[in-house]
């Protein structure tokens, strides 16, 4: 036989457009994509997709699985949490390896890798957080070396000791344009954003506002301002800067007007932020929908919208960061104390082509381009990932355009007992989901087998 498997007569879609054509693999690897492939006897299988479309395997390159966080650990391990991504279509994860107390960032590192390796059914990178320049700084280069050439630094987040002031940053974004690396930044800015909390903490609004205080608290100057901040460094220094999880209009505009000034700037949004807004907090379990930075308003969601098909918003990812009804009832009314994150990794492909290609926001083409083909360049991981080509990993997903199902939480792979989308009825469920030619979803049901998945080492942080 020529071939191990071939997928025939799917659509396969790329950003520059869709044909009906076949996928030949062998072992890992594709070894040719055309028509005409599924002759008899070439193939040891052959999985017919006439009338589906065939799509790169996705790639979320923000997740946070087993993260202690809020005084407890996030409910999605690196088996519950790639189990859940391969149901959705995702075969790539990148999480942030976070140092803690006096660890290195090589110790953090081999942290991470110890969870996810036993573990993780799909493949997997880090991101590497800095949160203490004085003594990452001077490792940035091993770690480059190793194999991780995007960093991350948090500008809030001071009592968990993860916290990055303009010092860091400037130093940071210095140190990655020598590595041609990548420096990600949670913007939002501390000082006021502390001040806005203190002073709504108190016993008598929070029983009044109760989880709205969330959104009070967090308005949208405090990542537009802090957005800003993070671009001028960026174009002081000429490293390249990555925002995440941005969830206002202002920051899409503020990025917008950078990129046409060529600075080096690339910008993600999440799946909540596209379709979820704050009114979700006055529920009587709004406390559940906590998020950092939170939800915002219906304007700030068409912006958004706006800027994936305008091109300021390069890449979608989730933000992942799962807790259960219990972790989240920890607030006991008290807003400061929500766990903050939602789940994403198996609904992040089905919202996004449900609410954004079937409901005509964008077209299939840049569904992929943000899901896939954007995230992987960006990432340094094409063209091994994020396109069907021969060379690259044998990650393909195929699903049935007209096929819906509600979302469900006692149903999915995902270790939480609620969803954000609960009852929502979505298209875009992976049928059949392929991770270097192993098939790890099939008609739907997750067959990963833990410990498939493996490490990604990259050698520079990619452009588009």
């Amino acid at each position: 036989m020529a071939y191990d498997l071939i997928i025939a007569n799917g659509t396969i879609v790329s950003p520059q457009g869709q044909e009906i054509a076949d996928v030949a693999i062998r072992g890992e690897k594709i070894v040719s994509v055309g028509k005409g492939l599924a002759r008899p006897g070439e193939a040891t299988r052959v999985v017919d997709a006439a009338g589906k479309y065939v799509i790169p395997g996705g790639l979320d390159v923000h997740v946070h699985l087993e993260l202690p966080f809020c005084g407890t650990v996030s409910s999605d391990d690196w088996l519950t949490g790639t189990r859940a991504a391969a149901r959705g279509g995702v075969t790539t994860v990148i999480d942030f390896a976070i140092p803690y107390g006096q660890q290195s960032l090589d110790d953090a590192y081999h942290a991470w890798l110890e969870r996810a390796k036993p573990k993780a059914c799909i493949d997997y990178a880090f991101h590497m957080a800095i949160t203490n320049w004085d003594r990452h700084g001077p490792e940035m280069e091993k770690m480059v070396a190793k194999g991780c050439p995007t960093f991350k630094e948090f500008m809030i987040y001071a009592a968990e000791g993860w916290q990055s002031d303009d010092r860091a940053i400037f130093n940071a974004l210095e140190k990655v344009k020598k590595l041609n690396g990548m420096l990600l930044v949670h913007a939002e800015s501390a000082r006021v954003l502390d001040e806005l909390i203190a002073r709504y903490h108190t016993p008598e609004l929070m029983k009044k506002h109760g989880a709205t205080l969330h959104a009070v608290t967090r308005p949208n100057f405090i990542e537009a301002e802090a957005i800003q901040r993070a671009i001028f460094w960026s174009q002081a220094t000429g490293g390249q800067l990555y925002i995440v999880h941005m969830s206002t209009g202002e920051g899409a505009d503020i990025v917008k007007a950078a990129r046409a000034r060529g600075i080096n700037v690339y910008a993600e949004t999440c799946v909540q932020y596209l379709l979820l807004d704050d009114s979700v907090f006055a529920s009587p379990d709004g406390h559940l929908f906590a998020c950092c930075p939170q939800v915002k308003k219906p304007k700030d969601i068409d912006r958004l919208w706006k800027g994936v098909n305008d091109g300021e918003v390069c890449v979608i990812s989730t933000d992942t960061c799962t807790f259960t009804r219990a972790q989240k009832a920890r607030w006991e009314g008290d807003f400061t104390k929500i766990p903050m994150g939602l789940p994403g990794l198996e609904t992040m492909l089905p919202l996004v082509y449900t609410k954004g290609v079937l409901g005509g926001k964008m077209p299939i083409t840049r569904f992929v381009e943000k899901c896939c083909a954007n995230p992987a360049r960006i990432m340094g991981l094409y063209p091994r990932k994020g396109v069907l080509q021969a060379g690259s990993d044998a990650d393909v997903v195929i699903f049935d355009p007209k096929k819906e199902m509600v979302v469900d939480h006692a149903t999915m792979e995902t270790g939480a007992d609620w969803n954000p989308y609960q009852g929502w009825s979505l298209a875009g469920f992976a049928e059949h989901t392929f991770c270097r030619g192993k098939q790890i979803v099939d008609n739907y049901k997750c067959i990963g087998e833990k410990g498939w998945g493996q490490w990604l080492p990259r050698e520079r942080a990619g452009t588009l």
